[in-house]
């Protein structure tokens, strides 16, 4: 078992930044690619960022050049830079992490809200 819990998120201001975390525990040596959804309102959860194992990342159009993903290995966690938020930004981030052999989602985190003020 994969257990992911985010943090980080909050009110901000539009323009303002952000950064969440989501901290990894359990099966650690089962996780490969790692990143983050968001859920707006009515909305489906949509795909925000992927990192790989040695750092590759891949970023939703809407988001590129505004946001960052990364990951510590080391500390077993990733991380989401948000910059220049925009109120249409505001959702519940989710973390989660693929398997490393298949790439089959392992876990998904319980998700911490964001809300960017107009």
């Amino acid at each position: 078992q994969v257990q992911l819990v985010e943090s980080g998120g909050g009110l901000v201001e539009t323009g303002g930044p952000l950064r969440l975390s989501c901290a990894a525990s359990g099966s650690i040596g089962r996780i490969g690619p790692m990143g983050w959804y968001l859920q707006a309102p009515g909305n489906e959860r949509d795909l925000v960022a992927t990192i790989t194992s040695d750092g590759n990342t891949m970023y939703a159009d809407s988001v590129k050049g505004r946001l960052a993903i990364s990951r510590d290995n080391s500390k077993n966690a990733e991380y989401l830079q948000m910059s220049s938020l925009k109120p249409e930004d505001t959702a519940v981030y989710y973390c989660y992490a693929l398997g490393r052999v298949r790439s089959e989602l392992v876990s998904w985190g319980q998700g911490t809200q964001v809300t960017v003020s107009s």
